[in-house]
């Protein structure tokens, strides 16, 4: 993906409307049964979603009593998830737009708040969070914790210093050296399994950094500690454009430099204990699809060759 124009700073007006991703449970006094007539939200600038009635039956009853649906998210991540601003703690970002258009179609608000990406589908589990939203890939392990509705399609790539100085082409030009990854990534699992290409070719291993969050891999990068960072293409490609104007990285992509990754898609990771749930958010997803919204929010973002023609329940491949 390439740089964006600045379409995600949202209005005060839309703010209130909203009212979600400040990593509290603020405005939840306007939930219950009479969010369902809280009327059209408007998403974006020329996009309004409409609620539906008979998604917002399909809700479980505790949901539809509630809501709201709390969204577990790690931030930054960008274009996925980011703050409006620097010191600002309100979320916008892909999954934060379509989250609030998953919840308007369903006549529910998704709240969104900030988790560390390793500790999400724990907090999940123990029942602090409804859902995920936060570019997680969908992965048969992940399903024992939650169940997924894809939503997106993207590969791996490198996040380089400018002009690619280590002249990074295939991925065995990394054995060796030391790279960023995110802790508890599908990324980190890849970089893992490419030890055995170095193995095979008799160089010496990559030297995997895990951090905590990507934006510590990318000062890393910045500072010489790592010659690469290996996360998602479409992330790498946003920050290449737009960090420090596009003067300070770069991005390699292409299976021959990443290595080969699985097609798995990116889910929705949902909570197994709201029967109900999934199929509701599945559909409203899918509606969203069909009129449109879902590609004018991905193509708000310039990345709509990651959209999915079809809202899928657990369809990773391994």
């Amino acid at each position: 993906m390439h740089a964006r124009p600045r379409t995600t700073v949202i209005s005060l007006a839309i703010l209130g409307l909203l009212v979600a991703g400040c990593g509290t449970e603020a405005g939840t006094a306007s939930a219950g049964k009479d969010a369902q007539v809280a009327g059209p939200v408007k998403v974006l600038p020329g996009l309004t979603i409409t609620p539906d009635a008979k998604l917002h039956a399909m809700l479980p009853a505790d949901i539809r009593d509630q809501g709201t649906v709390r969204v577990a998210t790690d931030v930054p991540y960008p274009p996925f998830e980011m703050y409006v601003k620097e010191g600002s703690t309100q979320i916008t970002g892909i999954d934060y737009d379509l989250g609030q258009a998953i919840g308007a179609r369903l006549g529910v608000r998704f709240t969104f708040a900030a988790q560390k990406f390793d500790g999400i589908l724990p907090a999940v589990q123990a029942g602090k969070f409804d859902a995920v939203m936060s570019a997680m890939t969908d992965k048969k392990a992940r399903q024992k914790s939650v169940d997924f509705v894809d939503y997106l399609n993207a590969g791996p790539g490198w996040l380089v210093k400018k002009g690619n100085p280590e002249n990074i082409t295939v991925v065995t030009d990394v054995c060796g050296k030391p790279v960023g990854v995110q802790t508890g990534t599908n990324h980190q699992k890849l970089l893992q399994q490419r030890q055995e290409l170095c193995e095979e070719k008799g160089l010496p291993p990559i030297e995997i950094l895990a951090f905590s969050k990507d934006s510590e891999a990318q000062l890393a990068l910045r500072s010489g500690k790592v010659i690469a960072d290996y996360l998602d293409e479409v992330t790498a490609s946003y920050v290449a454009g737009t960090a420090d104007g596009g003067r300070t990285f770069s991005t390699v992509t292409g299976r021959e430099a990443v290595g080969e990754y699985s097609a798995s898609p990116m889910g929705i990771g949902v909570s197994k204990d709201h029967p109900g749930l999934k199929e509701a958010i599945q559909a409203a997803l899918q509606s969203l699809m069909d009129d449109g919204s879902y590609r004018k929010i991905l193509t708000n973002y310039q990345v709509p060759g990651i959209g999915i023609p079809k809202a899928t329940v657990n369809g990773a491949l391994d």
